[in-house]
Order: structure tokens, then sequence, then C-alpha cells
């Protein structure tokens, strides 16, 4: 099975051959600055849709019931609400139901216990087989889009709440949950100074340079991939063929399929036949080259979906990935 994979929105070559690469240079900080300035001026509250849907989980909820209501609604994290303390109590995502995995894989003889399962239950979890805890950070959403992101990548999170606090109550409020992907999309749509990033990714810090990638193909087993996810800290695997060329994708999301299933020991089916499970409406795998530009980059996420960048050789090889929070680590530190 293979996705398709799909190449950024290309640049008019005549206009960029007609700069030097001192104007490129130029433009490039000018234009990294002024999208900075750009995220410093609006808030995290500006980037929310003015209709939107938001599902907050309370974490007296079996897990089980809880996977199902993020299957149902299409969506692969969802804010934790303690009701004892009416606070938010973290984000649950793809990667907790990676830990259940992990955890019922190294100790089959509680694999009895699993319908009983609370999203409580998920700090033991983690607890015992020495997992990162939750993800905890959350931003108020007056704060500035600036500050959200660094507070993202600070906490390596690739999404991060909005919460706000009731001024009589003082009790707190979940308003929603801010991505990455969101961000950037905002700013691709309303920063005109993306189109002045010219400059070949493979001359861009932390984007060009080349990565030590796990990777597998599609008859490993897929415990095996779930085990590099776990201890990468990743969210997808690249597969790929004898050549090493790049062929397909499997995620962290593409887990919850297999445990809707109640798939928790049972893993040893491959990479291929767990892709069987994928929904239809999977985006596909992006891809670009050392030579193309963030421009065009900032084009497909304003055009598609996208979480990740795996660059590849003229021959389709495997050379590296850029992940959304590259970028970003990118637009906020580099170019100074």
């Amino acid at each position: 099975m293979t996705d398709v994979l799909s190449k950024p929105h290309s640049t008019p070559n005549d206009y960029i051959e007609s700069l030097s690469a001192e104007q490129i240079e130029h433009d490039q900080i000018i234009g990294v600055k002024a999208i900075r300035l750009f995220l410093q001026s609006k808030t995290s509250y500006d980037v929310l849709p003015v209709s939107y849907r938001l599902i907050v989980l309370d974490t007296s909820l079996l897990v089980k019931k809880s996977l199902n209501i993020l299957l149902q609604n299409n969506i692969v994290s969802a804010p934790l609400w303690n009701n004892k303390t009416s606070r938010f109590a973290g984000l649950l995502t793809s990667s907790d139901f990676i830990n259940v995995i992990q955890y019922y894989f190294q100790f089959p003889e509680k694999f009895d216990l699993v319908d009983q399962l609370t999203l409580d239950g998920l700090r033991e979890i983690e607890k015992s087989i020495g997992a990162t805890p939750i993800e905890t950070a959350s931003i108020h959403p007056f704060k500035s889009l600036y500050e959200a992101c660094v507070k993202m990548l600070g906490a390596k999170a690739r999404r991060i709440p909005l919460i706000d606090e009731d001024e009589k109550t003082r009790r707190e409020i979940v308003v929603s949950v801010l991505t990455q992907y969101r961000i950037l999309k905002f700013v691709a749509l309303n920063c005109k100074e993306t189109k002045m990033l010219l400059k070949p990714i493979k001359n861009l810090q932390g984007l060009g340079t080349k990565k030590d990638l796990s990777t597998c193909t599609m008859s490993t087993p897929v415990i095996e991939v779930i085990h590099l996810l776990a201890n990468k800290s990743v969210a997808s695997v690249p597969i790929v063929d004898e050549q090493g060329k790049l062929v397909n994708v499997y995620e962290a999301v593409d887990v919850l399929a297999l445990v809707k299933g109640g798939m928790y020991t049972d893993l040893d089916l491959s990479v291929g036949d767990a892709l069987l499970r994928r929904p239809d409406d999977f985006e596909g795998v992006h891809t670009c080259t050392l030579n193309d530009r963030l421009s065009t980059i900032m084009d497909t996420i304003r055009k598609s979906r996208l979480h990740r960048l795996f660059v590849v050789d003229d021959e389709g090889k495997l050379v590296s990935v850029i992940t959304l929070s590259d970028i970003l680590n990118y637009i906020l530190f580099g170019e100074d």
C-alpha cells in the first residue's frame, strides 16, 4: 500500500533567477523578522475561527471510551478536565495510547484490567514504563502567538491548550487547543512576507540538516514501530523500500485505529497490514528536496494540511525530515 507522495507548490524560477544571492539573503532576513513581528502582534485568540468545536474529557472517563470519542469526532487530542479540582489536567494525545500499548506489552498479565483503565490511571502507566508525562503546558488566549510558540517549543509540544479563568469563581476555562499547524497556516494566510523566504532549505539552520532517522519497511512488525515512536519521542516513522526510497509513513495517530480494535498486546502484524486500517481521509505524505524553499512550504501549508515534510533526493531516497517545530524554531530564532 502506498499513499500519494506530494511535493510543495513551486515558486516561479524566472523570478528567483533574476535575484542575486545577496538580494535573496537580504529578503530572507527581512521576511523572517517581519513574520516574527507578526507573531508578536497577534494573540492566540486571533487564530481561532469564528465557529469551532471543542471536546474536553473528564479524567474519570474510561480510556476506552475516550478513544471512541476521539475517533468518532475525527480528532487526535483533547484537553483533560479534573472535575474534583475544577482545573485543566493536561492534554490527551496519541502518545498516551502508545504508552498504554507499551505498558501492556511489558506487563501482559495486567491486560485484563484494560477495560477498567481511566484517564486518571495514565499517570501510573507513565511512571511504570518511564514515559514522558501527559502534556500540561498551557497559555492564556490573550498572550501573543510568539509566546505560545516559545512555550510549545520549550515543552516539545505540538499543540497547546488555551486556558482562561472565570473572574468571579476563579475556575479555569478551557477555550481551545492551538496547534503548530494552525499557527503556521494563520501566518501563511495573513503574512505576505512568507513569499520572501527564498533561500534553499539546505542553507537554513535546522531545516537543511541531515538527521539520524529511524525508518521501517512495509514488513516491519507494528510493535517495533511503536517502540520507535515512544523511544525516539517522534510522531511518525518513515517507511522505505529496499533502496531507501520513501514509500509511506507510519504515524502515531495510526495506532489509534489498532487500539480501537483492542489490539494492545498482539501487534506482530506488519506495517503494511496495519496501514490497511488507515482512514480514507489520510492527507498523504508530503515531500520536498534540499533545493526547495520555505516560501513554497508555507504555500503548501496554506493550501494543504501537513505536519511534516520528508526531504528526498532526486531518486526519491529519504534524506531527512522537516517538522513544523523545525519551521517555527527557525522563524523564531533563525536569521538573527
